[in-house]
């Protein structure tokens, strides 16, 4: 008999410690807009020996292709300046920690939670109308092939009180994932 004869295949263990990583990472997402390594390697390393020790290697390779998935799923905003590598680690942990599917529904819920706290920040800063008629300008001259006129500016250098922390629309996403089942 075995003193590590520990049975975590309890998902709440796993959904516990998932949160609790959220919940951290919004913390220090929206006091410094960082999401720091030293509390997701730890908590990747966590879910990938919980998913080993409930699943074996079946479950250790869902917990990799999720991270890998989670990563995957970020890289492109992350390339075109939108979010930080904190949040493509993030949503890599997600995947770690509940697996590819998992991973694939939280960044949809994540991407429209972040929707929605974005036009709550234009609404907020009462830039909603600009913004709108930026948007309008944009598609009008697509489809009319008309050059654009109007300055929308750059991702990557969108002033600090312009953006929000993308952890809180990750740790939404993946909270509605885990009540949609």
């Amino acid at each position: 008999m075995s003193m590590l004869n520990f049975e975590v295949h309890n998902p709440t263990l796993i959904d516990f410690l998932l949160l609790l990583v959220l919940l951290f990472c919004c913390y220090t997402d929206l006091r410094t807009q960082k999401i720091y390594n030293y509390v997701l390697l730890p908590a990747v390393l966590a879910a990938m020996l919980i998913n080993f020790t409930t699943g074996g290697l079946s479950l250790l390779g869902n917990s990799l292709v999720g991270l890998l998935a989670g990563m995957a799923l970020l890289t492109l905003p992350f390339a075109a300046g939108g979010i930080g590598a904190g949040d493509v680690k993030l949503m890599g942990a997600v995947g770690a920690f509940k697996g590819p599917e998992f991973a694939l529904i939280a960044f949809l819920a994540a991407a429209i939670a972040g929707g929605v706290f974005s036009v709550y920040l234009l609404i907020r800063q009462k830039k909603m109308m600009l913004t709108l008629n930026k948007i309008y300008y944009f598609c009008f001259s697509k489809l009319f092939h008309i050059p654009v006129t109007v300055n929308f500016g750059q991702l990557d250098t969108a002033a600090r009180q312009d953006s929000f922390p993308y952890a809180l629309a990750i740790s939404a996403g993946a909270i509605l994932a885990y009540f949609l089942g």
